[in-house]
């Protein structure tokens, strides 16, 4: 027998359809929020490249060329716009608040290592000074430099090569090591036939035009400009200002090592010039 819906059983009817489509195509937040949301995660991502591209940039220290200032295993934060940040992907420099100064560390990136790699060391001589080392102690026109941070090991001085042709480290490339950077920049009545420099006897050197003479603290231990040569002023990237951790990346500690061996006293503590002037 055939059935006729009554108003009665159409309207139960509407109902459960209406449920069972609810059940089976759950509700999604709104369009709008879905663009809020996209906006927001946008926006952080460009505030953190701003911040990390034009203002501070992170730093570690693999080498303790700059030991007792900074150890193997610091990890700093340093300023980028200070001399001049660089555009991302294309690398080109942006105008630069000012030049470095004399007893400042700073961070560059050298063209003598291949691969490439960020340096820390600290600017002992600027564009137009003249620069020599007498026995371990550098003189800066005609006047020996106060250099309290300087660590000194007691091992006995060497003859830096003319080229890097034996003995240099594997990442350093090989033309750019020597004592014939030092050659143009010797002054008039330097005899160049019988210039032999060692690591603590050096120069009388004059800087030149664009470039900077870098020096690391543990000064027998470092490949520095003594070896390599004045620093061109384009490749100084940054100024480190402060130490955001530090862990001991020899102690035998328990897991986990980076907390067991971090070096809580460091962090935090400030980067600064010293007897630059």
């Amino acid at each position: 027998m055939s059935t006729v819906s009554t108003s009665r059983t159409r309207g139960t009817a509407q109902p459960k359809a209406a449920a069972k489509d609810s059940r089976t195509k759950p509700a999604g937040p709104p369009k709008n929020e879905m663009v809020e949301w996209a906006k927001s995660i946008g926006a952080a991502l460009l505030l953190f490249l701003v911040i990390r591209t034009f203002l501070v940039q992170a730093y570690s220290i693999p080498s303790n060329s700059m030991e007792q200032t900074l150890l193997v295993g610091d990890y700093l934060m340093a300023n980028n716009a200070i001399f001049g940040a660089r555009l991302p992907l294309i690398d080109t420099p942006l105008p630069a608040i000012r030049d470095p100064h004399p007893g400042e560390i700073v961070v560059f990136r050298p063209t003598y290592n291949n691969p490439q790699e960020d340096v820390v060391k600290r600017v002992i001589g600027i564009p137009g000074d003249t620069l020599q080392g007498k026995n371990g102690v550098v003189w800066r026109n005609g006047k020996p430099l106060n250099e309290p941070y300087v660590q000194r090991l007691g091992t006995p001085d060497g003859e830096i090569g003319w080229d890097g042709r034996v003995g240099v480290p594997t990442e350093v490339i090989p033309e750019r090591y020597g004592y014939h950077n030092h050659v143009p920049l010797l002054p008039a009545g330097v005899d160049r036939r019988t210039y032999r420099p060692t690591r603590d006897n050096w120069g009388p050197l004059v800087i030149p035009k664009d470039h900077y003479w870098m020096m690391g603290d543990n000064r027998e231990e470092s490949l520095d400009s003594r070896f390599m040569g004045p620093i061109p002023r384009n490749v100084i990237r940054g100024k480190p200002l402060f130490l955001y951790f530090s862990v001991d990346k020899n102690r035998d500690t328990p897991f986990p090592h980076f907390l067991t061996a971090a070096r809580w006293g460091r962090i935090g503590s400030g980067i600064h010039a010293c007897c630059g002037k």
